[in-house]
């Protein structure tokens, strides 16, 4: 399954279009990565929990939106766009990510 951000395939044809695919994927923080990430944005770093959890997501949320597309027939999503979101707060957080794009078929 080709996944592309472009509209179009540079030098291949699009012969049909089946319209908005998309995926999503929710993740709960926990309270001591919080506290710890929050200790590292103060001296300074990188935050790998939080890194990890953000790929997680985004692999998530992409083969959700690839396994729509593969069930309308198509070969391709195109125009695909990622969404990050952060959802409640204090220790309940969680982190959102949604990917959504055109399934097409191409040639």
């Amino acid at each position: 399954m080709l996944v592309i951000t472009t509209p179009s395939i540079e030098g291949k044809k699009i012969i049909r279009y089946y319209g908005i695919v998309s995926g999503e994927a929710i993740l709960g923080t926990n309270i001591f990565k919080d506290f710890f990430a929050g200790i590292r944005d103060i001296v300074g770093g990188r935050s790998a929990s939080y890194e990890k959890e953000l790929r997680k997501a985004k692999n998530i949320a992409l083969s959700e939106m690839t396994e729509a597309a593969e069930s309308l027939g198509a070969n391709a999503v195109v125009a695909v766009d990622l969404d990050y979101e952060t959802i409640g707060g204090g220790t309940g957080n969680m982190l959102m990510v949604t990917a959504s794009g055109t399934a097409v078929t191409y040639e």
